[in-house]
């Protein structure tokens, strides 16, 4: 019996020419992947506390940022900077900056923050939250657009009005919002300065005067009160004599000091005041000194 034809053998293909550039051709692909991914860098971008993984080919921070598709304005903060090379696995914090229109105690000034909450402006703003009153509250957003914040800081006052002398710590915005607050009342006519409108900055002296109606004549106001007072009380506006009684630098007694106007009790009220009661008493008595200071009343006409 014959015995079975043997088949050819089919050519094998990496003996044909084109195996070896198919090859290597495919190692070549293969390199330039292994050569690409090497090239990325893994970052992450943080914009206003929102996080976002990129994967970039950047070879600065900049660059990154634009692949992100960030772009940076007059005012954001760059951590790092956005001039630095970019590495891989880096953290890329974008804080964008945002208008404040501020009023702090009545001055307005424009400033840009980059926090994103009342409480972070006023921070960058070196203004304490809580050392006065501020026109939102801390935990609002500031938006990109802005906005506009009043600050009252807390200040200490005096109040002079009467018998009452006192100190005040306030945020009050007016000199009439202070008096309102310690419950200081005026009576019609009554003179406030500085005036009821202003601003009262710290170490303000609001003083509370009764009303006057009657002017003083120039010759009168010339004459030497200082000398007068010095001679009948030692210019104590508080002096107190138990015989009449008297009171302060004049030594008004009550019927008289309400006579020309006076409230209360003449040791009640500041020098000044006291000053003007007691030159509104001569002119009553049409310079008839005599009968109101007769031992010291000839000092009205020393030289000063």
């Amino acid at each position: 019996m014959r015995g079975r034809r043997r088949k050819p053998r089919p050519p094998i293909p990496w003996r044909s020419p084109w195996t070896l550039v198919v090859c290597l051709a495919g190692g070549a692909v293969v390199a330039a992947i292994v050569v690409t991914s090497a090239m990325a860098k893994d970052v992450v971008v943080v914009v206003d506390g929102k996080r976002t993984a990129v994967r970039s080919f950047a070879a600065s921070v900049r660059d990154a940022l634009g692949d992100a598709g960030v772009a940076l304005g007059y005012g954001d903060v760059v951590r790092p900077p956005a001039q630095q090379p970019l590495a891989d696995g880096a953290t890329i914090e974008v804080r964008r900056a945002r208008p404040i229109t501020l009023t702090l105690d009545g001055r307005t000034s424009e400033h840009l923050v980059t926090s994103t909450d009342v409480a972070g402006a006023l921070a960058e703003l070196a203004i304490p939250a809580a050392a006065g009153r501020v026109s939102a509250p801390p935990d609002e957003a500031v938006p990109l657009s802005g906005m506009a914040l009043t600050v009252y800081t807390r200040r200490k006052v005096y109040v002079v009005a009467g018998a009452t002398r006192l100190a005040a710590r306030t945020t009050a915005r007016t000199v009439r919002e202070v008096l309102r607050q310690e419950r200081v009342g005026l009576g019609r006519g009554y003179l406030v300065e500085p005036p009821l409108t202003s601003f009262p900055k710290d170490g303000t002296v609001i003083t509370v005067r009764p009303p006057r109606t009657d002017p003083v004549d120039p010759a009168v106001a010339a004459l030497n009160w200082r000398a007068l007072a010095e001679c009948v009380s030692k210019s104590d506006p508080r002096a107190y004599n138990a015989e009449g009684p008297y009171y302060g630098m004049y030594q008004f007694s009550v019927p008289m000091w309400k006579a020309v106007g006076g409230p209360g009790l003449p040791s009640d009220w500041p020098e000044e005041e006291q000053t003007y009661r007691a030159q509104l008493l001569y002119q009553q008595v049409a310079g008839r000194w005599q009968g109101q200071w007769p031992s010291c009343g000839a000092r009205l006409f020393a030289r000063p």
